[in-house]
Parts: C-alpha cells; sequence; structure tokens
C-alpha cells in the first residue's frame, strides 16, 4: 500500500513538473511570438516612417507660389511728380519712386510712410525724355535721357546702421560718373530712347534720337596730377534706321545689343568694339499681325522674355547655329493671357519671371521649369509701374487708382516640375534639348539643372555591368559548390567566399580608383584577350587531365577538379595581360584606346563602367553566391537520386531537375544582388568619374542616384531646393528598390508554387 502511495505521489510529482515545464514552455513561446510580430511590425513600421519623412522633405517642390497684399496706401509725396517707376531694395523694407521731374520719394514700403526726397542733379530748362534701369550688377543704377541731349546716371544707395539695438537703413542717391551731365547727342537732339551699362568707372550707353542710333563708350581715367577723373570716350553710329526703334537693352557683360521694332522685330548686335559695332542677326520675334507690348532680360542676360499683344511671351536665347556662332533663337513660350502684356519683371537670383497684362492680371512663372506659378488679379485695370523685390518674395504695384499696393509673395521652390526633372530641357545656351544634371555654380546667374534621369541612367547602367560580372561567377560558383564540389573542399570554398562580403566596399573603391582603372587603362587589349585565353587554357588543362593515364586519374581526389585550376587559371591571367602591349602594337599600330576612339568614335575614360562591373561585381558575388548555393544545396536528396536512378547524367539532372526547384531560391539571390547593386555607393564614388552623362558606353563613366546624394547632400543648405531634390532623389531610390524587390518577390512566389510539386 505505502508502495502504491509512493508511486501516486512520484506521479503526481512529474505531473506537476511536467505542468509547469509546458506552462514555461508556452510563456517562452509566446514571449518569441510576441517579440518576432514586433519585430516585423517594427520594420514596417521603420519603412513607413521613412517613406513619410522623404514624401515630407519632397512635398514642398511641388506647391505652387502663394500671393498676398499686405499694405494699400496712397502714392507717397504724389503733388511731386507722376511715377516714372519703382523700386524696393533687397529687405522689403524701403521703396523708391522716380518721378518725371527727378524727384526720387524713398518711402517705407508697408505703410507709404516717406522717408526722404532726392532731387536729382539735371541741367535747368530740360525735360526728362526717356528713363532706364540698369541690371542687377549694376547694382540699382538708373539713366535718365534729357531733352538737349545729355543723360545723368545716377545709383541707389541703402546703408545700415545701427542706432542702440534698432537697424536704420538710410537711402541716398550716387552718381558714378560725376553729377555733370554726360553729353550723349552734342546737337541737342532729345534722346527718346535709352539703355546702359554701367561698371566702376566705365559706362555704355546706346541713345536713339529722332535720325540716329548712338553708342557711347566711357571709360574713367585718375591721373596722377590731377584731382579729379577725365573720361575717356568713344562714339559710333548704328547703320539702321532709327525711327521705329521702340526699345532698347544691352547686356550685363557690355557685347551684346538689342533694338525692338514697331513690327515686330529684334536686331541683335555685337559691340564688343565700341567703335566699329557690327549687326549680326535680324528677326521677327513675334507672329504675323502681333506686336511687342513688353521685354526684359531674364537673369544672367543670356535670354529675353518678350511679351506680345496676344498674351504670349516666348523665351529667346544666343544658341550656337550650325557654324558654331552665336544665334538668337526661340527656345520656349507661355501662354499668360488673352490680352496684351504690358509688363515683365524678371527675378534677380532665378530664372523666374513676372508678367502683368492690361486687365491687372499677374502671373508668376518659371523658364526653365515651364511652369506655371500662379495667376492672380491685382488690379482693376492696367497698373502705371510694377516691381519685383530683388529676393523675388515681394511685389510693388501702383495701380491707376492713385494707390501703392504691396504684395508679399511666397514662392521657395519654382525651379523643380515633372518636365524639368524627367524630361529633355532646352537651357540656355545650349544647341537643343537634353538631360543635364549640374545643381551649382558660384554665380546668381546660374541655370539650375536638376534632371534626375542622367542619375537613373547612371544607376541602372552600373548595376547592369556589376551583374554582368556577377550574376554568371557567382552561380556558376554556387552550381559546382552545392552540386559538384567534395564535401571536404566546400567546407572550406563557402565560408571563404561568403567572407568576402564583410570586405568594405570603401577598400573595394579605393583599390578600384587607385589600381584597377589604372591597370586596366594600361591594359586593355589584355582584359580582352583574357575572354579567350582563360576558356582555351582551361579546356587544353581537361583535355590533358583526360590523356593522362587511368592510374594517375584515380589518384585526383573526386571533387578537387577545382583545386587543379587555380594555376591554369593564375598562368593564363598572366599570359593575357603579358601580351597586352605586343598585342596593341602589332594589331592596332598604337593603343586599343585610340583605336576606338579612330575607328568607331568612342571616348576612353579612365575611371568607367567597365572599372565600376569589376569591381561591384566582385562585390555583389558574395551576396547571389550564399542564397544561391543554399537554395541549390537544400533541393531533396530523393530528387537528385531518383533523376540518376533513371539514368539521367549528373549534369541533366543539375539542368532539369536541381535548377528548376531551387529556381525561386536563385531568382531572390540574383534580385537581392541586384538591388544592392542599384544602392553602393562608395565602390560607384571611387571607380567612376561621377559624371552624369548618359552614354551606354563601357569606356565612359556615370554618376548614381546614391553617389550624387553622398556628393552633394554635404554641401547642400537645407530646406533649399537643391537639398530636398537631393531627398526626392533618395525617394526615387527608396520606391525603386522597393517595387522591384516587391514584383521579385511576386515572381519567386510563383516560381515556388510552379516547381514544389517536384
Amino acid at each position: 500500500m505505502s508502495e502504491l502511495n509512493n508511486s501516486m505521489t512520484q506521479s503526481s510529482l512529474n505531473t506537476a513538473t511536467t505542468s509547469a515545464y509546458e506552462k514555461w514552455r508556452l510563456l517562452k513561446d509566446a514571449i518569441m511570438h510576441r517579440a518576432v510580430v514586433a519585430g516585423g511590425l517594427s520594420v514596417i513600421f521603420a519603412i513607413v516612417v521613412i517613406f513619410f519623412y522623404l514624401l515630407y522633405v519632397v512635398y514642398p517642390l511641388f506647391l505652387s507660389a502663394n500671393a498676398e497684399q499686405v499694405a494699400q496706401y496712397p502714392i507717397p509725396e504724389e503733388s511731386v511728380g507722376k511715377t516714372l517707376f519703382l523700386n524696393i531694395e533687397e529687405q522689403n523694407e524701403i521703396a523708391a519712386r522716380f518721378t518725371d521731374n527727378g524727384q526720387v520719394i524713398f518711402f517705407e514700403a508697408k505703410t507709404g510712410k516717406t522717408i526722404s526726397q532726392r532731387t536729382v542733379l539735371l541741367p535747368p530748362d530740360t525735360k526728362i525724355t526717356s528713363i532706364a534701369q540698369g541690371s542687377p550688377v549694376s547694382e540699382g543704377a538708373v539713366i535718365y535721357g534729357l531733352s538737349n541731349g545729355q543723360a545723368v546716371i545716377v545709383k541707389q544707395q541703402y546703408k545700415v546702421a545701427f542706432v542702440g539695438d534698432k537697424r536704420v537703413i538710410a537711402p541716398s542717391l550716387k552718381y558714378p560718373l560725376g553729377e555733370t551731365p554726360l553729353v550723349i547727342d552734342d546737337t541737342g537732339a532729345a534722346l527718346e530712347k535709352i539703355a546702359f551699362k554701367v561698371g566702376e568707372g566705365s559706362a555704355t550707353i546706346v541713345a536713339k534720337t529722332a535720325d540716329k542710333i548712338r553708342l557711347t563708350s566711357l571709360e574713367k581715367e585718375q591721373s596722377l596730377f590731377a584731382e579729379e577723373a577725365s573720361l575717356t570716350r568713344t562714339d559710333s553710329f548704328l547703320d539702321m534706321p532709327a525711327a521705329n526703334i521702340t526699345d532698347i537693352l544691352v547686356d550685363k557683360e557690355d557685347r551684346n545689343l538689342f533694338l525692338v521694332s514697331d513690327d515686330g522685330s529684334l536686331s541683335f548686335i555685337d559691340i564688343s568694339k565700341k567703335d566699329a559695332p557690327e549687326i549680326k542677326q535680324h528677326l521677327n520675334v513675334v507672329d504675323v499681325g502681333q506686336k511687342i507690348t513688353s521685354l526684359s532680360f531674364l537673369n544672367g542676360d543670356l535670354s529675353i522674355m518678350i511679351g506680345d499683344s496676344s498674351g504670349l511671351v516666348s523665351q529667346w536665347s544666343l544658341v550656337k547655329d550650325t557654324f558654331n556662332k552665336p544665334a538668337f533663337q526661340r527656345i520656349r513660350a507661355f501662354k499668360v493671357s488673352d490680352k496684351p502684356v504690358i509688363s515683365i519683371n524678371t527675378e534677380q537670383r532665378r530664372k523666374g519671371f513676372l508678367t502683368v497684362d492690361i486687365d491687372g492680371g499677374m502671373g508668376i512663372y518659371h523658364s526653365t521649369a515651364e511652369r506655371e506659378l500662379i495667376k492672380e488679379k491685382i488690379s482693376d485695370g492696367a497698373p502705371l509701374s510694377t516691381i519685383l523685390s530683388p529676393r523675388a518674395n515681394a511685389l510693388l504695384l501702383q495701380s491707376n487708382d492713385g494707390k501703392i499696393h504691396f504684395w508679399k509673395v511666397d514662392n521657395e521652390h519654382p525651379e523643380v516640375s515633372i518636365k524639368s526633372m524627367w524630361k529633355k530641357v532646352w537651357y540656355e545656351s545650349y544647341a537643343k534639348p537634353t538631360y543635364i544634371w549640374q545643381s551649382s555654380s558660384a554665380s546668381n546667374d546660374f541655370e539650375p539643372k536638376y534632371s534626375l534621369t542622367p542619375l537613373v541612367f547612371g544607376t541602372l547602367k552600373a548595376a547592369f555591368y556589376a551583374m554582368l560580372v556577377a550574376i554568371p561567377l557567382s552561380l556558376m560558383g554556387a552550381i559546382y559548390t552545392a552540386y559538384f564540389m567534395s564535401p571536404k573542399m566546400r567546407i572550406y570554398a563557402k565560408p571563404s567566399i561568403e567572407i568576402m562580403g564583410a570586405l568594405p566596399t570603401v577598400i573595394l573603391g579605393f583599390l578600384a580608383g587607385l589600381w584597377l582603372a589604372p591597370f586596366i587603362e594600361e591594359n586593355l587589349a589584355g582584359l580582352f584577350a583574357l575572354l579567350l585565353v582563360l576558356p582555351m587554357g582551361v579546356m587544353l588543362f581537361a583535355f590533358g587531365v583526360q590523356c593522362l593515364p587511368e592510374t594517375m586519374c584515380q589518384k585526383i581526389p573526386e571533387g578537387w577538379d577545382a583545386a587543379m585550376l587555380i594555376p591554369v587559371i593564375m598562368i593564363s591571367g598572366w599570359f593575357a595581360f603579358s601580351i597586352s602591349i605586343p598585342l596593341e602594337t602589332i594589331l592596332f599600330h598604337g593603343t586599343l584606346r585610340d583605336w576606338f576612339k579612330t575607328e568607331f568614335g568612342i571616348g576612353y575614360d579612365q575611371r568607367n563602367a567597365l572599372v565600376v562591373g569589376i569591381a561591384m561585381g566582385f562585390a555583389v558575388v558574395p551576396t547571389i553566391f550564399s542564397i544561391a548555393e543554399d537554395a541549390i544545396f537544400s533541393v531533396p536528396k530523393h530528387l537528385t537520386v531518383g533523376s540518376l536512378a533513371l539514368g539521367a547524367t549528373p549534369w541533366q539532372t543539375m539542368i532539369r531537375v536541381v535548377l528548376l526547384t531551387a529556381s525561386p531560391g536563385i531568382f531572390s539571390a540574383i534580385m537581392i544582388g541586384f538591388g544592392r547593386a542599384v544602392g553602393e555607393t562608395m565602390i560607384v564614388l571611387m571607380a567612376t568619374g561621377n559624371t552624369p552623362v548618359m552614354d551606354l558606353s563601357v569606356f565612359q563613366g556615370m554618376r548614381t542616384l546614391a553617389a550624387n546624394i553622398a556628393v552633394e547632400m554635404p554641401e547642400s543648405e537645407v530646406d533649399s531646393t537643391h537639398y530636398r531634390v537631393l531627398f526626392l532623389a533618395a525617394l526615387v531610390l527608396f520606391m525603386f528598390t522597393f517595387v522591384f524587390n516587391t514584383l521579385a518577390e511576386v515572381v519567386r512566389q510563383r516560381l515556388r508554387e510552379k516547381y514544389s510539386s517536384l
């Protein structure tokens, strides 16, 4: 009885122990299950957060501009005279009103309160017959053409001072060529139209009188013995009728002159030689029946924006013709209104412009992006004067009801559009539309070129050549290692190849850029010879092995054939590169690079796609090899044994059974390797010239999305257009890999379903 009780007690203890163990095991299973689920959800959450953060940074690029009227007030000192034009300084705090009697009224831009009034020093008994503003490089210079044939040049100055903690801007006028009026027409004829370019101690003035067009060049010279500087002048006349000239423009480089006629024609004149101006081109710039109603230089003075009576604004730019000579050509047009465009104000730091039509309709556009940013009604009728601030963030206009209107403009990223990023764009001074990435320059006149197409092209090109090298090597290696190699050799070979994946890519890029690229350049013929010598060497070695006596062949361990090929490969490589220079001398009479250039017009860049393909292919091989080898090795043995039992050879079994069964894993290996190649940064960064060109040649370089981000992100200004476009490139790369991997997974699942029944 006691034994029975002991047995029952022991059984109860075992049951209790088992129950406790089961509870502990179930608890661990539950914890691990939740941990795995949490880990998976965390990965998904991280990917979603990355996507939305990229979208958050990129989204402002595609917002339209916004304009809001913030002030309206009567014309300051209206009784002084009629407004010829308005101006506003960079901080949008002080504006200036230039009147028809030589007065300049400075006032607060937001309130209209008069700050000061200045009188331009004009000769007595003269009238202002013409007036013109200089380019932004002239720093607010204005020229007055007078009724007696004279001219006066003044500059606006805004000096900043601090009174206590308050910043004060003091406006004033300066005479860069002296206060004495300049005699332009010695006969005293009124200057009906005038244009100029003024620099430090020099000026070029083009003036039209009733019957002639005069070009005057002035140079200020300081004598060692006289206190006042003297002016040296050169005069010339343009051999063309002056009666129908309606507008004159002189570019900031003081080389090109443009005359506009009332018949809608434009004359392009080279004035680099001031004593001998040369007419280069005469062309019609508006459609038949239309008139030129407004025009202005685009920032940089390489293009002219011309508005006509039909509401069309066209951009005309200097491009090289078929004889490599500069010629004016229309590169794009904007339909801004159905009414005549009476005013075009161009931005001083970007390639944007503002238009106003005769009904008071305002529009803001960007020329390169061909983008309409805003359309707004700013006046009930035609404004008498409009001016866009130097930073293009404010607009000042005088309406026909005697009021000044101050508008705030929010237009942060006008340079970007779908067209400018993905389609060909006709940039200034280029002969035709093209794809270009060039994000920055040292000049404000620079036209940003944000085409992502060359970067995507470079990314795919680099990945293609890398996969061209990696796929054959890694798949053939995986097949041999998993199916034909002896187990003893496999335990050394597989880890050795996999450990290659731990090699830092910066080391590979360093070696590729500093050693491999020069080596291939010097031994290009040897590299191509290797493609013939190596297979021939392997086949000759195999033939030699077959000719050995049976007793010697039996001494070679099964599966160790690959080890015997190592010296064959090394000798073949040495031989191929040793005959490189003799081959080039005998067959190509010089170098293979020069032969390609002469015969086919194919240039050779030292750091090119060939170097990237070899280096990046070497980096991708371990990834593809490891996954593909595991997939092949994991094929159930009963499939291979059954195939061999039915009479198939090992090679037939590999091709028709093993590869089909392992195809989902092999496909995954290739896709993961491709994703690795697409996202590679350091190898491409160091082994190519990083030039964003679209050339399929294996001998030319490229720039990839990842390398471009790595190169330019450190120098980009936070929240600038450049900064956000780089994030857009990252978003494109993210979406590309995400979509591609998703499609690859769909294909893999279908392959798995198709061959799972084997």
